[in-house]
C-alpha cells in the first residue's frame, strides 16, 4: 500500500431516504430528485463556464465579465473584467427592489435579565443605513480600497456591519475570533501590515466579560515595539467594562458613526478584488493568511446556501448557524451566503450553555428556527448534557439541520436526527474548508438519500476524487487522498505575502490538484466519507488508519462522551494508538482499579466494532480536550503529549483553554 493509501475499517450501513416533501409550512426543495442533481452535477462539470455563467447572472453586477474562467495553475481568475459589490447584493439590492422593511439580521445577547434576552432585529433599509455611516467613518479614517482592516470583537450585530461596511468600500476586512489572545493579534496584524482595528470594549461569555479592548491594547505595544504602528482603533460599547482610550488613536464606534453621513454608494470592485483574509492555525507555528475575492466567493456561497438548506425568501425562514464571524464558517453563511438569499440570519452573542444547557433550543423555540447549523462537537456536547434539555422545547419550526467543521460520528448523527430533527429534517453533512471558501461535498435537501456520517456527493462544479500521491483515481471502498482536481469560484487565491507556502500546501503533492489535506474513500454508492487530517492517519504494523473511524467506534459506546485519537511511539508496532477519551458523568470510574477496567472494556469495544489492528494501545481518561474556540479538537498537540515531547513548538495561538494541557502534561509526570 502506498502512502497515501488509507484503509477504511468502520462499517456504516445505515441509509434514510430524503422526505418527498418538506414538513409543516417549510417551502418545496429546489431539486425533487437525484435524477435532478445528477443532471445538474453533470452539467456543471461539463460546461463549468456555462453554468456559472447562468448562476452569476441571478446576482448584480455593474458591469459584465469577459470571461467566466481563466485558468493557469494554480490561478484562478473568475468573472474576469466584471465589477461588482457583494455588499450591495447582500444588502441594497433588497432596499432597491422594495424589501428593506424586511428583517436582514435577527440578534440575541448573552445576558438573560427579569424581562429576558436582549433582541435586536436590523431590516436590510437599517442594515444599510448602519453599514454606510460605519463605511463613512473609515473613510474619515483614511481607510481605502485594498486597505486590510482587522476586526476583533464579540457576536455583535455591528461585527457584521463592520465586514459589510469594508465590502462596501473595498477595502479587506481580517476577523481575528475575539476568543483570541493578544498574541495572535500581534501575529495577524504584522503579516497583513493591518493600521487600522475594530473592537469592542468586551464581549460576554458565560456571563464573564471577555477584555478585548485590553486584548487590543496590549496588541498594539508589542506591535510597535515591532516597528508597526496602529493608527486607528474604533471601539464599540457593549459590555460597559472600563477601558483606555488613548487620544488621537482611539476612536469611539457611536462618535464615529454618529457624525458620518447615511450615504455611502457601493465601491464597483472587479470580481477578483481581495474581499478578506482569514488565518489559519499552521503547523509551522506561523498563521497562514487565506485570501479571497469578491465575485466568485459570493457566487458559490450564494448558491450552496441557496440549495444547500434550501432558502426561500418570503418563506417565513430563519437561518441559524451557531458559529463565530471569526471563522470561516460565520464569513459564508451568517453572512456573505444567506444575506444575498434575502433570508433572515440569526446571531447569538454568548455560549450554548447559559445561562443553562438548554439555550441553544431554547433560542429556536422562540425565534422559530427553521435552518439549524452547527458543529459535531457541538452535538456531542448536547448528547453529554442530556436528552431532556431540547425535549423542553418546541423544535417543530426545524426545516433542515447542518453539520459542520469536522466529520460527525454516527452515533452524533442519529442523535441529532432523532432529538433536534424528531426524524423528519434531512440533515447536510457538509465538508468544506477555510481555503474552499463555501461547500464542496454535501448531500442536498429533499434529494440526497444520507448515511449517517457521510457528506455524500459533489455540489455543483466541484470535481472531488480519491487519487494515490502520482494522481490516480482510487477505486471505491479504497483510501486515499481528498483532491479537487478543477477550479471552484469560492477557491482560495493564495496565502498572504508567501506564494511559496500556498504552491507547496496546496499545490505540489498531487500534480495538478487541489489537495485537501484530508483522507477520504468513497463507498459502492459513490458517497464519500471523511477519514481525517493526513496528518493524523496512524501507520500501525503497515496498516494506514485514519484517527476518525477510531474515534467514531469510541463515541459509539454509551459511556463516551467524545475521543480524539492520534499516533504514539511504539516499539514493537513501530507507530500504535493513543485515544484521549472524556467520559459521560454516568460512567466515571470511581477509582484507578475501575478506571483501568473500564479503559479495558473500551479497547475490547474499539476491538469489536473495527478490528483487533484498531484496538488503542493507550486509553487516557481525561475532563475535556484542547480546543479551538470553533471547538475542533487540536490533536497535533496530543500527538506531542503522546509522543512525550517536553516543549509544545506548534502555534497554540488558538487554543481555547490552556490549562487543559497542563492537566494532561501532569498526569504524564503522575
Amino acid at each position: 500500500m502506498g502512502e497515501s493509501g488509507i484503509e477504511s475499517v468502520l462499517s456504516e450501513n445505515r441509509t434514510f431516504s430524503p422526505p418527498a416533501v418538506p414538513g409543516g409550512k417549510s417551502p418545496r426543495w429546489h431539486l425533487s430528485s437525484m435524477e435532478d442533481y445528477r443532471r445538474e452535477w453533470k452539467r456543471s462539470i461539463d460546461d463549468p463556464e456555462g453554468f456559472w455563467d447562468e448562476i452569476a447572472h441571478e446576482l448584480h453586477w455593474f458591469s459584465p465579465w469577459s470571461r467566466v474562467l481563466e485558468w493557469n495553475l494554480p490561478d484562478a481568475k473568475w468573472f474576469v473584467g466584471g465589477t461588482t459589490n457583494l455588499c450591495y447584493n447582500a444588502v441594497d439590492r433588497h432596499v432597491v427592489s422594495g424589501h428593506g422593511e424586511e428583517t436582514a439580521i435577527i440578534w440575541e445577547g448573552e445576558p438573560v435579565g427579569p424581562a429576558g434576552p436582549e433582541i435586536r432585529r436590523l431590516t436590510y433599509a437599517q442594515l444599510q443605513q448602519e453599514i454606510a455611516r460605519f463605511a463613512n467613518g473609515l473613510k474619515s479614517l483614511g481607510v481605502a480600497k485594498g486597505d486590510v482592516v482587522t476586526i476583533y470583537m464579540g457576536m455583535v450585530p455591528e461585527l457584521a456591519i463592520a465586514m459589510l461596511a469594508c465590502a462596501r468600500i473595498g477595502a479587506a476586512h481580517s476577523v481575528i475570533f475575539g476568543g483570541f489572545s493578544s498574541q495572535a493579534i500581534v501575529d495577524r496584524v504584522l503579516d497583513a501590515r493591518s493600521r487600522v482595528i475594530v473592537t469592542c470594549d468586551g464581549a460576554w461569555r458565560r456571563g464573564k466579560v471577555v477584555p478585548l479592548k485590553a486584548n487590543v491594547d496590549e496588541a498594539c505595544d508589542v506591535l510597535a515595539s515591532h516597528g508597526h504602528t496602529v493608527t486607528s482603533v474604533i471601539t464599540l460599547i457593549r459590555t460597559a467594562n472600563t477601558v483606555a482610550m488613548t487620544p488621537g488613536r482611539d476612536h469611539d464606534w457611536h462618535a464615529l458613526t454618529g457624525a458620518a453621513s447615511p450615504d455611502c454608494p457601493c465601491e464597483p470592485l472587479d470580481s477578483e478584488q481581495m474581499l478578506f483574509l482569514l488565518y489559519t492555525s499552521g503547523s509551522t507555528g506561523k498563521p497562514k493568511g487565506i485570501l479571497h475575492t469578491t465575485g466568485g466567493y459570493m457566487v458559490h456561497t450564494y448558491l450552496t446556501s441557496k440549495y444547500v438548506f434550501n432558502l426561500h425568501p418570503d418563506a417565513g425562514q430563519v437561518f441559524w448557524c451557531t458559529a463565530d464571524c471569526g471563522w470561516v464558517t460565520g464569513h459564508s453563511y451568517i453572512v456573505y451566503g444567506i444575506l444575498p438569499n434575502r433570508v433572515p440570519t440569526l446571531m447569538y452573542e454568548g455560549a450554548p450553555n447559559y445561562p443553562a444547557e438548554d439555550r441553544f433550543w431554547d433560542i429556536c423555540a422562540r425565534h422559530k428556527v427553521t435552518q439549524f447549523y452547527t458543529a459535531p462537537t457541538a452535538i456531542r456536547a448536547f448528547m453529554k448534557w442530556g436528552d431532556h434539555h431540547p425535549a423542553q422545547h418546541d423544535l417543530s419550526t426545524l426545516q433542515v439541520l447542518g453539520t459542520v467543521g469536522e466529520p460527525i460520528n454516527p452515533e452524533a448523527w442519529m442523535w441529532y436526527r432523532r432529538h433536534i430533527g424528531h426524524d423528519r429534517c434531512p440533515i447536510v453533512d457538509t465538508w468544506w474548508q477555510t481555503e474552499t471558501g463555501g461547500h464542496m461535498i454535501t448531500p442536498l435537501p429533499g434529494v440526497t438519500p444520507t448515511k449517517p456520517g457521510s457528506c455524500t456527493l459533489p455540489f455543483f462544479g466541484v470535481d472531488a476524487a480519491i487519487v494515490d500521491d502520482q494522481g490516480v483515481e482510487q477505486p471505491h471502498k479504497h483510501g486515499g487522498l481528498l483532491v479537487i482536481r478543477r477550479p471552484w469560484p469560492s477557491m482560495l487565491r493564495g496565502i498572504y505575502g508567501d506564494r511559496q507556502r500556498y504552491i507547496e500546501t496546496y499545490w505540489s503533492r498531487v500534480p495538478g490538484m487541489y489537495l485537501a489535506g484530508d483522507g477520504a474513500h468513497r463507498d459502492s454508492d459513490g458517497y464519500f466519507w471523511i477519514m481525517g487530517r493526513i496528518d493524523d492517519v496512524i501507520n500501525v504494523s503497515g496498516h494506514r488508519l485514519g484517527t476518525m473511524e477510531v474515534e467514531s467506534a469510541l463515541v459509539s459506546h454509551p459511556g463516551v462522551a467524545e475521543a480524539a485519537v492520534v499516533g504514539m511511539p511504539h516499539e514493537i508496532k513501530g507507530t500504535g494508538i493513543a485515544a484521549f477519551v472524556t467520559l459521560r458523568p454516568t460512567h466515571t470510574p470511581p477509582d484507578a482499579a475501575a478506571a483501568e477496567k473500564f479503559k479495558n472494556t473500551l479497547a475490547a469495544h474499539v476491538a469489536h466494532e473495527i478490528g483487533a489492528i484498531a484496538r488503542p494501545d493507550m486509553i487516557r481518561f481525561t475532563d475535556a480536550l484542547p480546543k479551538t474556540r470553533s471547538g475542533k479538537i487540536m490533536r497535533r498537540l496530543l500527538r506531542a503529549i503522546a509522543a512525550g515531547e517536553e516543549k509544545i513548538t506548534q502555534d497554540t495561538t488558538t487554543l481555547e483553554d490552556f490549562s487543559i494541557l497542563a492537566k494532561l502534561r501532569e498526569q504524564d509526570e503522575a
